[in-house]
């Protein structure tokens, strides 16, 4: 079974700064891509920015250059740090993996995509 857990949402000032952690943990074979995802109040989920294993990332166009993802393969860990926030950013966000799990004893393997639990980010202007 795998968990997605988020941790680091909170409310800040416009123009400050907020860093969302996300770990993976289960009978993990590998996780491509890493992605965060934000829900604004009344509107539809939409795509943050996504990493891969090999470190390449992309950004929805609202975000570039404000918010950075990385990631530790080693740890299972997503990051992404937000800059210069506005009050726009205001939404839940979530941690997203494509994740290969493989149970203990068994040869079967499973590509599935899993949600973390979301973590309320608030920008006051």
């Amino acid at each position: 079974q795998v968990r997605l857990v988020e941790s680091g949402g909170g409310l800040v000032q416009a123009g400050g700064s907020l860093r969302l952690s996300c770990a993976a943990s289960g009978n993990i074979v590998s996780i491509n891509p890493m992605a965060w995802y934000r829900q604004p109040p009344g509107q539809q989920r939409e795509l943050v920015g996504s990493i891969t294993s090999g470190g390449s990332t992309n950004y929805a166009d609202s975000v570039k250059g404000r918010f950075s993802i990385s990631r530790d393969n080693a740890k299972n860990t997503v990051s992404l740090q937000m800059n210069s926030l506005k009050p726009e950013d205001t939404a839940v966000y979530y941690c997203n993996a494509r994740i290969l799990t493989q149970p203990p004893g068994s040869l079967r393997r499973t590509l599935s995509d899993y949600w973390g639990q979301g973590t309320q980010v608030s920008v006051s202007s």
